[in-house]
């Protein structure tokens, strides 16, 4: 069941945390008053949460919004990051709502947890077919540079068998190959309690490894993140 957007409150509620952040007062409670120097600065707007955000029917409005708000504070350095399962990129409205994306320092982070299909039913259960991931994917990357972003873990403590990784590089592989552009691959496993107890983090050499194997394959640029 979709949750419906009062884009008001969230105008709102988003005017009041840039304010909190650009100010540096965001960095004056407790909680937050020990970020390292570096750190203390807005680096984006993002779209993700508890859902899809593309499925919202309001989701060309927020990007706007968010992108009016970018604008009104002159907030050029600062991206709009859309992180997306990739299932309804290719909806009309969504389209739209990436015109604007690429408009505003706009950045798309697509998951792709899986080279087969098999495999990717396993991980995302869903109906969508991963072949559809991939065009949408695909086409997304042939308008502008996007990232991948892709979650690997161990099921009843296997990791994904090699071939399963490799058919992961090939799907890589024949994104760019189709003329797409990837600009960054981010590897991730598990960072906090998942909602199944047969699935459990990679472990640190486990995510290096299959870093360094898409690096191999690919080319392509890859950053890694390890689990809890």
């Amino acid at each position: 069941m979709l949750r419906k957007i009062d884009l008001p409150q969230l105008a709102g509620e988003l005017e009041e945390m840039v304010e909190l952040a650009v100010t540096g007062r965001l960095f004056e409670g407790t909680r937050f008053s020990t970020t390292p120097a570096e750190f203390r600065r807005l680096n984006d707007i993002a779209m993700s949460g508890d859902g899809e955000p593309t499925a919202s029917p309001v989701f060309d409005e927020v990007v706007q919004l968010c992108a009016d708000i970018r604008r009104r504070r002159g907030l050029d350095q600062v991206k709009i990051v859309l992180i997306t399962n990739a299932t309804l990129l290719q909806r009309p409205r969504v389209c739209q709502a990436l015109e604007i994306l690429d408009a505003n320092n706009g950045e798309i982070w697509g998951k792709l947890d899986a080279g087969t299909e098999e495999y990717y039913q396993a991980i995302d259960r869903t109906k969508v077919k991963l072949a559809e991931v991939l065009e949408n994917l695909a086409v997304a990357a042939r308008t502008r540079p996007i990232v991948i972003q892709s979650l690997f873990m161990r099921l009843r403590n296997e990791p994904p068998p090699l071939a399963e990784q490799e058919a992961y590089c090939d799907r890589l592989g024949e994104i760019v190959a189709s003329g797409g552009q990837i600009k960054l691959v981010q590897i991730h496993t598990i960072a906090r309690r998942p909602a199944e107890s047969f699935a459990s983090p990679l472990e640190n050499t486990e995510v290096d490894s299959l870093a360094e194997l898409v690096k191999k394959r690919t080319g392509l640029a890859v950053t890694a993140y390890y689990g809890c």
